[in-house]
C-alpha cells in the first residue's frame, strides 16, 4: 500500500470516527472538528467540502451546505459521496423552501442507468426516492408522492410486495378523488 494511499484511509477513518460520535459534540464543535480534518486536504477538496457541507446540515445550518455541497459536486465529487451529495444537497434546498429545485435534483439523479453506478451508490436508491417523496408532497404532488414512497416500500415487506407495488403505480392513473 502506498502513504498515499494509506494516508487517504487514515483520513477517511478519522472523518467515520467523527461522524460516529457526532451526538456527543455541540454543533459549533462537531462543525470545528470536521474543519480541522478537512483542512488535512488541499482547499478545493470535492471529499473535504463535502463534509463540511454534510456538518453544517447536520447542525442546522442548511444554507451553508448548500454551498458546500454544489462546490463539491462542481469539483468533480465522485462516488457515493457524490449521490450523497445530492440527496443532501436537494434535502437541504427543500428545508429552505425551494422544493422544485429538490424535485428537479432528484428526478434527474433518480434517472441515472445503474449501469453508471456502482454497487454503493445504488444502495442509496432508496434515499433519493425517499427525499423525492418529500420534495413531491412540498410541491403539492401528493399522489406521486405517496406512490414513490409505497412503491419503494414494497419490496421490504414480508408479503403483498405484488400488490402493494401495484397499488403504488396505480395511484398515478387513479382519479384523485376531487
Amino acid at each position: 500500500m502506498t502513504d498515499a494511499h494509506t494516508e487517504e484511509a487514515g483520513w477517511e477513518e478519522r472523518v467515520a470516527a467523527l461522524w460516529e460520535r457526532i451526538d456527543t459534540h455541540a454543533p459549533e464543535e462537531f462543525r470545528e472538528r470536521i474543519a480541522a480534518l478537512a483542512a488535512e486536504r488541499p482547499e478545493d477538496d470535492p471529499a473535504a467540502l463535502f463534509e463540511r457541507g454534510a456538518a453544517h446540515d447536520s447542525t442546522g445550518q442548511p444554507a451553508e451546505a448548500v454551498e458546500l455541497y454544489r462546490r463539491a459536486l462542481g469539483l468533480g465529487l465522485t462516488g457515493p459521496r457524490r449521490r450523497r451529495a445530492v440527496v443532501q444537497l436537494a434535502s437541504s434546498l427543500r428545508n429552505l423552501g425551494r422544493p422544485d429545485l429538490s424535485v428537479e435534483l432528484l428526478t434527474t439523479e433518480r434517472a441515472l442507468p445503474d449501469d453508471r453506478l456502482d454497487a454503493d451508490e445504488r444502495a442509496l436508491g432508496p434515499a433519493v426516492d425517499a427525499f423525492l417523496a418529500l420534495a413531491l408532497a412540498d410541491t403539492g404532488r401528493d399522489r406521486e408522492a405517496a406512490s414513490l414512497a409505497l412503491g419503494a416500500l414494497a419490496p421490504l415487506l414480508p408479503r403483498y410486495n405484488r400488490s402493494l407495488a401495484h397499488y403504488a403505480r396505480a395511484l398515478l392513473t387513479a382519479p384523485d378523488g376531487s
